[in-house]
């Protein structure tokens, strides 16, 4: 059975695969610059014997991995590579080597797996019919986000896949599981850039000023009914305000302030309908206090939702290789990811990897400087990607 084969395979790997993921770990690179990165991906592949490779979006790269009859049906697998802009306070072997720069949100470890999935698959090609695409991304944390440009520079043409398959590590879930869910799973996420204009001066003076401190703090406290009192309570929406920047002094009030904030929500209607709201509460509070407002919405990725009948069949697919005990059922998540973007195009799944082990203490978060992984999770991670691809193949 091919079954047995891939999991023989994915733990005869295993030790590979986790010195992949501490080399890209040791040597993470920011969104866009994976130049090192995608070097070592292609290297790696070549000791593989997989060639039939080439470079999209600059330092993205697109791989195929061909069956008998190749053009019958072709699945791809997604794993992203960039770090982020985070000084890592881990004290392990494979601290990172950058300073101020880490993988703490995973990429390192899907980027190992799918180098483990592409040693499995080659092995078994033989036995399966049609061609699986894998999909070496940059730039899934940064805005306008690497897999919008990966599919600009055709990355999802000669061939097109059918579907598409992308995991995610999850520090919530203990390692030896994964998590799964059908339809509506991710947020869009928006950036919000905001300037409160006033009149600064001596803060013992106020009525000779307009104070942009005052102002803001009203128009803050007044966005949030955006959410509160504009969203259908139906439409998961989030609005959070994370810097807030008056470069004054207590007894001074500066010429304006700095706002940057996210919005996040599971509908494009509502989407776009609560920029507008935004803006219109924004100038509103600003304008009327005397003030004036620059509001600008970087709109980002959109919603992922996840096609139900190809995210059945890979639930199914992992109960059968992990076990039913292994196998959640995840809640919507209002974090962003810019696999979106496939989804908009091709059938998606995007799934979690369970990676906590609160024996061993690994248990902080993504975006986090103390981030880490059982690496146990990696045979599971190379594995069960393999797996997935191999009996979509089939389906």
């Amino acid at each position: 059975m091919i079954k047995e084969k891939i999991k023989s395979l994915a733990n005869q790997y295993k030790s590979e695969v986790i010195a992949n993921r501490r080399h890209l770990h040791a040597n993470p690179e920011l969104s866009f610059h994976e130049f090192e990165t995608l070097a070592f991906v292609k290297e790696q592949l070549s000791k593989m014997g997989v060639t039939d490779f080439e470079v999209k979006a600059e330092t993205g790269l697109v791989v195929l991995i061909k069956g008998n009859n190749p053009e019958k049906k072709v699945v791809a697998l997604r794993g992203d590579m960039d770090a982020l802009p985070i000084i890592e306070q881990n004290d392990v072997p494979y601290k990172s080597t950058k300073p101020g720069v880490m993988h703490a949100c995973g990429h390192d470890v899907h980027t190992a797996s799918l180098l483990g999935a592409a040693q499995i698959l080659n092995e078994v090609k033989t036995e399966f019919e049609g061609t699986i695409k894998l999909v070496f991304q940059p730039g899934e944390e940064l805005i306008p986000g690497g897999a919008s440009l990966m599919i600009k520079d055709k990355a999802l043409e000669n061939p097109r896949p059918s579907s598409i398959i992308g995991q995610h590590v999850m520090p919530l879930i203990p390692v030896g599981k994964v998590g799964f869910r059908k339809g509506m799973y991710m947020a869009s996420a928006d950036e919000l850039y905001i300037t409160v204009k006033g009149k600064g001066g001596h803060g013992a003076m106020p009525e000779t000023l307009v104070d942009p401190v005052l102002i803001a703090s009203h128009m803050i406290v007044a966005l949030q009914q955006v959410v509160s009192r504009n969203a259908s309570p139906k439409i998961p929406s989030v609005l959070s305000f994370g810097r807030i920047e008056a470069l004054g002094a207590t007894n001074i009030i500066p010429n304006e302030v700095k706002i940057q904030g996210t919005f996040r929500t599971l509908n494009e209607e509502w989407r776009a309908k609560a920029h507008q709201h935004m803006i219109s509460i924004a100038k509103g509070i600003v304008e009327g206090m005397g003030g004036e407002v620059d509001f600008e919405v970087r709109k980002g990725y959109p919603f992922l939702k996840n096609a139900e009948e190809l995210t059945d069949r890979a639930q199914h697919a992992a109960i059968d290789y992990l076990g039913e005990e292994n196998v959640i059922d995840l809640d919507i998540w209002m974090a962003a990811e810019d696999f979106s973007y496939y989804t908009q195009e091709i059938d998606g799944c995007f799934y979690r990897l369970g990676t906590r082990n609160e024996a061993k203490g690994i248990t902080s978060g993504v975006h986090t400087p103390t981030f880490d992984i059982d690496e146990d999770a990696l045979e599971i991670g190379a594995g069960l990607m393999a797996y997935l691809a191999v009996k979509e193949l089939e389906a």
